[in-house]
């Protein structure tokens, strides 16, 4: 049969044809790495599936099981937005599962229909055009002020807030959502699986004169946020920015118009998350784990911010895959496929305790691997058995001989246990890469 793989750059598909038979071998093989019990074990219902015991942060404690426990009534399938959110809204406190057919467009009508009456863009360049305004001062008056308004009536529409008990699948190989921003909040036990997911544009950026030297245009928007939230699994999702990569993007006062903001972002306290077998895609600021370096931003978050990521292919990224502030993170058996663009992979940030092994990278002849980490701030991080291009590489080694200014120490002070199965980091490349993504759950 015919299937395709991510292979360098997110934008480009090679198609793969492989036998029958080993589709199938691979197909149970995924099923026992991702659950770590046998495949007549598992319920084949995709929305009845729950995350294996030992499976990451999200499986400690009382574990996630999300909506499985669904009564008949509480099983809905939708393929519009409008379904989409009155799904989420039904059932009151309810275990709920939540099946979506397709691609629902969370922003179908345009960005003109969130628009404020008088809000003009032509008038907003040039009210705040530099030559004008300069760069001492951030902008105000009457176009900022509607800006902002139209702002908030794009936040109103593309965002959806998904309760506690609740597991969203997509059906099939091309399920998932465009424009949208997914909200898992303060709540507890939630399954996300199975969904293609196109960063949502911001249709009204800010111009921020005072943000660097010349200015820049700063976003909202992230495909999906967990705030508060415990014991979340995301899992064979795929992250990208579809037709609307930053290099299709304009650039006004000498700077690109940005209109993404990231690709997931796992904040305020949330705690007990497992990320695993997703494609993070052609993006640039992918995955931040804790918002601020902030005191009260520390009061909330130390203690917390328990993520692991496993399995996931990041290709096509510029940074933070992710960023960490404060949690421990494991990340293992992760394929980081790079090109010219690419910043860095992991940002070593305040009080960060990252474990990173069995991972590997492929990176082009013009990046060093001394650019796989980042250091923010100094938080020492633990990363034994990774491959770079085939080669065992210390990497924090190469970062301090690469880069001596942001010298990192070695040993993260804790030793993960809640793996379910570590692939040699010599076949993550392979594995992952068939693996990974929307589509690819048997």
């Amino acid at each position: 049969m015919n299937t395709q793989i991510w292979h360098g750059h997110a934008a480009t598909w090679r198609a793969v044809t492989v036998r029958r038979a080993a589709a199938l071998i691979g197909c149970t093989a995924l099923v026992l790495a991702a659950t770590g019990a046998t495949a007549e074990a598992r319920p084949r219902e995709l929305g009845r599936q729950t995350l294996a015991a030992g499976d990451g942060w999200a499986s400690d404690g009382t574990g996630t099981t999300g909506g499985s426990a669904a009564a008949a009534a509480q099983v809905s399938t939708v393929a519009t937005w409008a379904e989409f959110k009155a799904a989420l809204a039904a059932g009151g406190g309810a275990p709920k599962i939540i099946k979506v057919r397709g691609t629902i467009d969370a922003n179908a009508s345009g960005c003109d229909s969130f628009a404020a009456p008088g809000y003009d863009f032509d008038r907003y360049l040039a009210d705040y055009d530099p030559a004008v305004w300069g760069y001492d001062q951030v902008v105000s008056g009457e176009q900022e002020d509607l800006r902002a308004a139209s702002a908030v009536n794009q936040d109103t529409a593309i965002k959806a807030y998904v309760p506690a008990n609740t597991t969203i699948v997509g059906l099939g190989r091309n399920a998932g959502f465009k424009g949208a921003s997914l909200q898992i909040k303060d709540v507890d036990n939630v399954i996300v699986r199975n969904l293609t997911f196109e960063s949502p544009l911001d249709c009204f950026p800010q111009w921020d004169p005072t943000d660097g030297d010349t200015g820049n245009w700063n976003s909202e928007y992230d495909s999906a946020v967990v705030y508060g939230a415990t014991h979340v699994w995301l899992d064979h999702d795929t992250f990208t920015d579809g037709d609307h990569p930053d290099s299709s993007l304009p650039a006004y006062y000498g700077r690109i118009y940005q209109q993404h903001d990231g690709e997931l972002d796992i904040v305020k306290g949330a705690d007990h998350v497992t990320v695993s077998w997703n494609v993070f895609a052609d993006h640039d600021k992918t995955i931040l784990i804790g918002n601020s370096d902030s005191a009260s931003t520390a009061a909330v978050d130390r203690g917390h911010l328990k993520v692991t990521l496993h399995h996931n292919l990041f290709t096509g990224l510029v940074e933070r895959a992710p960023r960490v502030r404060f949690g421990q993170v494991d990340s293992y058996n992760n394929h980081f496929v790079a090109d010219a663009g690419y910043g860095y992979s992991y940002g070593i940030g305040m009080e960060s305790q990252l474990v990173a092994e069995h991972n590997a990278f492929t990176l082009p002849a013009s990046v060093g691997a001394g650019k796989i980490l980042k250091k923010w701030k100094e938080a020492p991080l633990t990363a034994a058995d990774n491959y770079v291009n085939g080669v065992l590489t210390d990497l924090i080694a190469v970062h301090n001989a690469e880069i001596p200014a942001e010298t990192l120490q070695s040993g993260a002070g804790w030793t993960p246990v809640l793996r379910t199965k570590v692939d040699p980091a010599r076949a993550v490349a392979r594995i992952v890469d068939h693996g990974a993504g929307a589509g690819r759950i048997c």
